[in-house]
């Protein structure tokens, strides 16, 4: 049986692939230009963090090598876009989705029983912080979207498409790629983009995308943040009742057991495998376009608090409707998140 509390975290992944000995200082500044929308696409195309700074990495490389041969005929970013998704298409070739862990099983009870083994890596859709992906200076309205589309429901959503389906979903909807290019970046008809398209659409409508509605982060909504950082960090049930909506969910991947209902979430904790989390501390960031935690717990040597998780936070009509807590403390450091909650997160 496995408990929360002693549950071992997944194996240390090794970081993404360096730039070629000698390379890197002489990487044209315009392809880094390109980097963080790159590693957004790639992270919609993979659904994970990991293997989107992989592909981004291998695109920057294989630009890199290239320039010197690039005509110009097309946009510098279309022709990096094109890398990307030919690197992405390679790795997804034979490799099962990513999925949340309702995507796999109906949802269990809030008991140590219930847990299981923690699954591989590779089964999961990871989160990703808002820092490496979304834009820095964009206007509203494009942040808005591209906040949207890296949501952990729509990114999940997307791993049901075809790779090539996802591909174009992405750049037509997301991206506002137009029929045209999108063909072109694919070596395809526009035809053939227009029915891809269509099938895609009708894929993504079939999925429940509701708990991922955008929620803004208004003054309303941070102060029930806030609310909720200060009753975890004293593990106040009664506090923590009152900010959690009837029907949330509870997600706490590399695990497969998921649970629905407040009153088993508050069970889970209370008494139950994740007791463990008592003594806790949370330092804020944002991912997945939403507000997010690192998770701290006092479980080093005398006391010390040491990374346990990262928490996504799905907020809705003024409650906690979702919990994403992610077991996976090899996150920490590809964010930028110290290993103290004391310290300094690093921006991308």
């Amino acid at each position: 049986m496995t408990d929360l509390a002693t549950a071992p975290h997944p194996a240390a992944r090794p970081a993404p692939h360096p730039a070629p000995p000698g390379s890197a200082p002489a990487f044209d500044p315009r392809l880094e230009e390109h980097r963080r929308e790159l590693t957004a696409y790639s992270y919609r195309m993979l659904g994970s963090a990991f293997e989107a700074e992989d592909a981004v990495q291998e695109t920057m490389i294989r630009a890199w090598r290239g320039l010197a041969k690039f005509d110009g005929r097309s946009s510098l970013r279309s022709w990096m876009y094109r890398i990307a998704t030919n690197v992405c298409l390679d790795m997804l070739k034979g490799r099962k989705r990513r999925a949340l862990p309702m995507d796999l099983s109906a949802a269990g009870e809030p008991v140590a029983e219930a847990l299981g083994a923690p699954l591989d890596s590779t089964v999961w859709v990871e989160p990703i912080a808002d820092s490496r992906v979304l834009p820095g200076t964009a206007d509203p309205a494009e942040t808005a979207v591209a906040r949207e589309s890296i949501r952990l429901a729509f990114v999940a959503a997307l791993q049901y498409l075809p790779p090539r389906q996802r591909a174009v979903l992405i750049l037509r909807e997301v991206l506002a790629w137009s029929a045209a290019e999108t063909a072109e970046l694919l070596d395809t008809t526009v035809a053939s983009v227009n029915s891809a398209l269509q099938r895609a659409r009708a894929t993504m409508s079939s999925r429940d995308l509701t708990d991922d509605r955008p929620d803004p982060m208004n003054e309303e909504n941070r102060a029930l943040l806030e609310r909720y950082v200060a009753a975890f960090e004293r593990f106040d049930m009664k506090a923590l009742v009152g900010l959690i909506a009837e029907d949330a969910v509870q997600v706490m991947p590399p695990f497969a057991l998921w649970m629905r209902g407040r009153d088993h979430i508050i069970a889970w904790m209370d008494g139950g495998p994740g007791s463990g989390c008592a003594g806790s501390r949370l330092l804020p960031f944002e991912a997945n376009g939403q507000l997010a935690f690192a998770a701290y717990r006092p479980s080093g040597p005398g006391g010390l608090h040491e990374p346990f998780s990262i928490q996504v936070l799905h907020v809705e009509d003024d409650r906690i409707v979702g919990f994403s807590h992610f077991l996976d403390t090899n996150l920490f450091p590809l964010f930028g998140l110290p290993q103290h909650p004391d310290g300094e997160i690093r921006r991308a």
